[in-house]
């Protein structure tokens, strides 16, 4: 046998502790990924750095498209910085390819390349709901069960858990609640302890 030494780095855009508790996760699986842990915040939290970001997928886009410009225009930062990205950064980088497909071979992207959706803007209160399906992989329906989980999860800690005024908010009776709860294993709400040292994960 041969050994290797590697360090593993993962991304995920979903709750691993609610996909434990679900059973959807591997619960060994998680404190292995889960020894040092980054959150990296959604765009729209982090305009300041749109720009350098901007930046680098351009770099890479002429690469990849083998076509060179000068830049962006301070117009074109200006609107990419004030739109909210419900798409976080994937939809940022395929706007960069879009002016860059558009724009002409050695000059300035302006924003008058921009698409019309980043120029009018997202409406703000869809665009968190935007963000959580259109971010995560799989089928819309996997999409759709992560999005109401997230809604039941977040209606219960507005009412300190109290599951009959939840479910009257929900339009859900009780007992179409409780089963909602165990199906995304969001009945305890304590955080997940690590296995004991000295023991191997089940």
């Amino acid at each position: 046998s041969r050994k290797v030494d590697v360090r593993v780095v993962a991304a995920t855009n979903r709750d691993l502790e609610t996909e434990v508790r679900a059973g959807r996760f591997r619960e060994d699986l998680y404190y292995r990924l889960a020894t040092v842990c980054i959150h990296v915040p959604p765009l729209r939290e982090r305009n300041a750095d749109i720009p350098v970001i901007a930046s680098v997928l351009l770099e890479k886009a002429q690469k990849q498209l083998g076509k060179k410009v000068t830049g962006l225009s301070s117009e074109a930062l200006a609107c990419l910085t004030g739109y909210h990205w419900p798409g976080n950064v994937r939809e940022l980088q395929n706007e960069i390819q879009h002016i860059l497909v558009m724009g002409p071979e050695g000059g300035e992207l302006g924003a008058d390349l921009l698409s019309r959706r980043v120029l009018r803007g997202a409406p703000q209160g869809e665009a968190d709901d935007i963000d959580m399906l259109v971010g995560l992989d799989g089928p819309l329906k996997e999409r759709l069960e992560s999005l109401e989980a997230r809604i039941i999860k977040e209606t219960l800690i507005r009412h300190r858990w109290n599951k009959t005024h939840a479910a009257k908010e929900l339009g859900l009776s009780r007992v179409g609640l409780r089963a909602k709860l165990e199906r995304y294993g969001l009945e305890k709400i304590e955080p997940l302890e690590p296995p004991a040292c000295g023991k191997a994960a089940s």
